[in-house]
């Protein structure tokens, strides 16, 4: 008896070590703001000042990703905006560049897409040392890598040249469709609607969390740090809150950028290629030769939300 008492100890203290190792890290895409059409300064701020002081209440050492061209009205730089991540700055959160205006990497090409890195970083190479930071991180938009080889490998060439730190999405979601129709629901102050979709989107991220967890086993045998993409919506704003706390529940503690990609899944080679924009969870099962069956279980977007981006 005292044998099997120690066994199922010895069990649960791997279990609750294991648990305690969890990782994540949170990085929202599209800074300032995504407001889908509302652009008055104060619905902008309330997008901000809930969201980072909600990374604030838990710990979260989020990093935002920035569209510069959002910084810009008539080609004028805007106090306003500029605000906007200043306050990300000043509440101890980081920044990195998510090109100036957003383009697909496999539609524009090498050169205009480069060049529109280099333009996105203007104005973060000067505003991060006032905080004591430097710009280390690119976020692709939509995800778009490269749809072949050569492709990949010129980009990451590039920036590695430009001392850039390439970061991966393992989390990978539809927020933004949740969130295009909590706007709508928003605009016709449809509060019912409102909640109806916060309360699918906690539990739809909750899904995809889980399924990710699944896939990272099935590739690596244990528990990978993992990074969470998502975007700077009032949907965000105002349910962040919930998903903090649910992704506590499973045992994740919040870290930065530089500390989630210590992990070595992160040195996973790419070996398939193509025209998407996916989880690098996924491109890695595809590069060891996974098929179809082993995404089987993805979660889907309910069929309400998809109805609602018509």
């Amino acid at each position: 008896m005292k044998k099997f008492s120690l066994f199922l100890l010895t069990i649960l203290t791997i279990s609750w070590a294991q648990a305690q190792n969890k990782k994540m890290c949170i990085t929202v895409d599209d800074l300032p703001t995504v407001t889908y059409g509302i652009n008055e300064i104060e619905f902008k701020q309330n997008i901000t000042y809930k969201l980072v002081d909600t990374f604030v209440k838990y710990n979260v050492q989020a990093i935002g990703y920035v569209n510069e061209v959002k910084l810009y009205n008539n080609g004028k730089l805007t106090d306003s905006d500029l605000g906007l991540l200043r306050y990300w700055l000043e509440k101890g959160m980081d920044l990195g560049n998510h090109t100036y205006s957003h383009p697909n990497y496999h539609q524009v090409g090498f050169d205009a897409f480069t060049k529109d890195i280099l333009k996105g970083q203007e104005v973060l190479v000067d505003l991060l040392p006032e905080y004591g930071k430097e710009l280390k991180f690119f976020r692709h938009p939509y995800l778009r890598s490269g749809a072949n080889k050569a492709q990949k490998d010129s980009l990451s060439q590039f920036l590695k040249t430009h001392h850039y730190i390439e970061a991966p999405v393992t989390i990978d979601n539809a927020d933004y469709l949740f969130a295009y129709a909590y706007s709508k629901a928003y605009k016709v102050k449809n509060q019912s609607l409102m909640r109806k979709i916060g309360t699918a989107y906690v539990q739809y991220m909750e899904e995809k969390l889980l399924y990710f967890e699944q896939s990272a086993q099935a590739l690596f045998e244990r528990n990978i740090n993992q990074i969470l993409l998502c975007h700077a919506s009032l949907l965000n704003a105002e349910y962040m809150d919930e998903l903090l706390d649910c992704y506590q529940k499973h045992g994740y503690q919040f870290v930065s950028q530089e500390e989630v990609l210590k992990d070595s899944a992160y040195q996973s080679k790419e070996t398939r290629f193509g025209d998407w924009g996916i989880s690098w969870l996924d491109r890695w099962a595809l590069s060891q030769g996974k098929k179809a069956d082993f995404f089987k279980n993805d979660p889907v977007t309910p069929s309400f939300i998809q109805e609602m981006k018509e």
